[in-house]
């Protein structure tokens, strides 16, 4: 006996000459999701009168019948581990964690275990999203294994399509603050530039000339530190590329403290002030770069939710550490939690 599902979906007028993904989507909400959709178009799992469809691109035909083959999920690769999570809130459609630096969000080569996806199957069991016909979170955003803060994950299809939406739209919000060398200047502005893979490094994404994807973040300067050689800025996000805010602030010639892949190759041109303080920040083990806030639509309810996660105490250690004095008590009232 076998657990896999065959769909017909018909496309009716006001769908036609959309893309066959979002209107298959639309047909088979709120059951199966647009991520859910594409996945199994381009797994050969669509066919139009007995022929195999498997761009997403396609535009949808009104009237036309398209047969939506839904295999038996496969078993979870994760395995539940208890693993303890700062929970800022949750409920039955979705869950909103502060994760600290060093976990990795999803199981990969060399990180099969001990990952976020582990610790949620542990918190919430079967209520996850089966996104990807896979019983694992439905983790709509990544955050990389060095950044700490704010991430939600679904609980369920329709929780999962709809903040995947909101993300689509850019209406899902996400304030950054990290520590960078030097002062931005100016200190506040816009970086637009298309980020893609760097052609120089496989590992690495780069602001191209040509091709790539939109990207723009909004920084604003907080506080010099460090006698002036390092500065707290604060991010926003209006795209949600890979590497984004590492990427934009290299570009500009301000690289996130502790960053190992978009630091500069010699730290000759960073060296100046107080010897302590540079060697403060050239010894911090991570990238000091934190989710500190999100903003989002509940995808049940409809409210307007804020969520915040107060700077992560090495990152305030490390500011502390390089501060003058006479900016010390500023300094630690700001961080507190709002």
């Amino acid at each position: 006996m076998t657990d896999e599902k065959e769909l017909v979906l018909t496309v009716p007028e006001n769908l036609g000459g959309k893309r066959l993904d979002a209107a298959l989507a639309a047909l088979a909400a709120p059951e199966y999701s647009r991520a859910r959709i594409q996945e199994l178009i381009t797994a050969g799992c669509l066919s139009k009168g007995g022929k195999p469809v498997t761009r997403t691109t396609t535009k949808a035909e009104a009237g036309q019948s398209y047969l939506l083959r839904i295999p038996a999920p496969a078993p979870a690769i994760p395995e539940a581990e208890n693993i303890p999570l700062d929970i800022l809130y949750e409920d039955a459609d979705i869950i909103v964690i502060n994760k600290p630096a060093g976990l990795v969000v999803h199981p990969a080569a060399g990180h099969a275990a001990g990952t976020l996806v582990n610790a949620l199957l542990a918190h919430c069991g079967d209520s996850l999203s089966g996104i990807g016909g896979v019983k694992r979170p439905g983790i709509v955003h990544r955050l990389d294994k060095d950044t700490s803060g704010v991430m939600v994950a679904a609980k369920n299809d329709a929780a999962h399509r709809a903040l995947s939406e909101q993300l689509s739209a850019r209406d899902l919000k996400r304030v950054y603050r990290a520590v960078v060398w030097g002062i931005p200047s100016p200190e506040s502005g816009r970086i637009e530039g298309n980020i893609g893979r760097s052609s120089r490094n496989r590992k690495k994404m780069a602001v191209l000339d040509r091709g790539g994807k939109e990207a723009v973040t909004d920084y604003r300067t907080e506080l010099p530190a460090g006698g002036g050689i390092a500065s707290l800025v604060t991010c926003r996000l209006h795209t949600g590329r890979t590497h984004q805010i590492r990427v934009h602030m290299a570009h500009i010639g301000h690289w996130i403290v502790g960053d190992p892949l978009y630091r500069p190759n010699s730290f000759k041109t960073l060296r100046k002030g107080d010897t302590a303080y540079f060697e403060a920040l050239r010894r911090f083990p991570r990238q000091a770069l934190h989710a500190s806030e999100m903003r989002l639509t509940h995808p049940a309810t409809g409210q307007d939710m804020e969520f915040h996660a107060p700077l992560p105490q090495d990152m305030r250690n490390l500011l502390l550490a390089v501060a003058v004095q006479s900016c010390s008590m500023e300094i630690s009232d700001s961080f507190q939690e709002n």
